[in-house]
């Protein structure tokens, strides 16, 4: 399907090819996710002398840095297209990993996570991929073009931690220093990979509906509000008990392996049921598939409380994972009906900046929980906030089904 409007370029076939080329990106820039989810608290946890609790920061760091660049990265690929942006970003990418890197070897705590948070703003641009394998694709295809490119996760899932496992002693008794190196090697085979795509710029409009609608009157439709509200808790409780498991995992007599494989788990279990989200999204509905990501959300935390065995934590993360896939692809796809093409940039960019800062937040006191109040709170934190966005889920259905009723 290829067709020209006034207000978007559509071409399903390109579409599909982008959505391809940006799978392959996204496992490298989730592996390099990974990598910092895996290790940053473990090097921070070696790192620091007396106050444990902010082993979590560079994890947050990251998470921060992906928050302060969302903006820019909307308003640079709105100035000079997506694949400008993309590329570099991805050279960023490696910068943050060499940085990261000698931080290790020189025990800098400070620079370490310095290092993560610039890493983090490179994956500003990497949660990006997910709105522009959109961007060419019909409404009908926009949901798989979604989920194929976080399907690319998959592999981030496998190569992110086997690169922990393979490296972490090269530079042995310093651990983790080669595994930065690495990180940064895939950030440079990812910048080359993003040098074919396109995505040509929506079409120019008059100068008076350019700019698109206010973003205030954007962001008070009940439909937005929900799909945010619904984004943000799915990433953001998912980070909260990811950033926890390693650091628990070690505290109750696991390994480094162990954590490692546990997150290699958990971040299949995120993107591998991207084959078919789209697909399921299609046939059920956005909102009972976020739905269901949420509930999947609240058993993971039933299963942590249960047990402390290397089965209770492995079983816990893969439906972590689970959940965070169901309802961030279906509140990304909710989102999509929000705005019109002149208007994506700047929305999209406000959206994730909304989710990543709460993320930061919920990583950042991720540590700090888990070292004051233990493994359980963490998790029993989950329940008020799943419970809050079904709430929300339910009230919009509600409301949009009165809507076409009166009309």
């Amino acid at each position: 399907m290829t067709a020209v409007t006034a207000d978007v370029f559509v071409d399903d076939r390109l579409a599909r090819r982008n959505a391809l080329l940006l799978a392959f990106a996204q496992s490298l820039g989730g592996a390099s996710a990974s990598i910092v989810i895996a290790t940053g608290p473990l090097v921070g946890y070696m790192m620091l002398e007396q106050d444990k609790s902010l082993a979590t920061l560079p994890v947050s760091a990251m998470v921060l840095g992906t928050a302060f660049g969302t903006i820019p990265a909307g308003m640079i690929m709105r100035r000079f297209g997506r694949r400008t942006g993309f590329a570099g970003a991805a050279i960023l990418g490696m910068c943050s990993g060499l940085l990261a890197s000698f931080a290790v070897f020189q025990d800098q705590f400070l620079l370490f996570a310095l290092a993560c948070c610039l890493g983090g703003f490179a994956g500003a641009f990497v949660q990006q991929y997910r709105f522009a394998a959109a961007d060419t694709a019909s409404d009908a295809f926009k949901p798989k073009a979604i989920s194929w490119v976080l399907a690319g996760g998959i592999l981030a899932g496998i190569v992110g931690p086997q690169t922990v496992i393979a490296t972490k002693d090269m530079f042995e008794p310093i651990l983790f220093a080669g595994t930065y190196l690495a990180q940064a090697g895939l950030a440079l085979i990812s910048f080359f990979l993003l040098l074919f795509i396109k995505i040509p710029k929506p079409p120019r409009l008059s100068h008076a509906k350019a700019g698109g609608r206010p973003l205030r009157q954007i962001m008070s439709q009940p439909r937005f509000i929900v799909a945010a509200a619904c984004g943000i808790c799915s990433y953001a409780l998912m980070s909260l008990v990811m950033t926890a498991t390693p650091l628990a995992m070690i505290a109750c007599g696991l390994s480094e392996t162990d954590a490692a494989l546990g997150i290699q788990w958990h971040v299949l279990a995120m993107f591998g049921p991207s084959f078919f989200t789209g697909s399921l999204i299609a046939r059920f509905g956005k909102e009972r598939i976020v739905s269901i990501g949420l509930a999947l959300l609240a058993g993971c935390s039933i299963v942590a409380l249960m047990g402390i065995e290397l089965a209770h934590f492995w079983t816990a993360l893969v439906l972590l994972g689970l959940g965070w896939n169901f309802g961030f692809i279906g509140a990304t796809a909710m989102l999509t009906d929000t705005y019109r093409p002149e208007e994506r940039n700047l929305v999209q960019a406000v959206n994730d900046f909304l989710v990543f800062g709460f993320v930061a937040a919920a990583s950042f006191s991720s540590g700090a929980l888990l070292n004051v109040f233990g493994w359980g709170t963490v998790n029993v934190l989950v329940f008020p906030f799943v419970v809050l966005c079904l709430g929300l889920l339910a009230w919009l259905v509600l409301a949009e089904r009165k809507a076409v009723t009166t009309a």
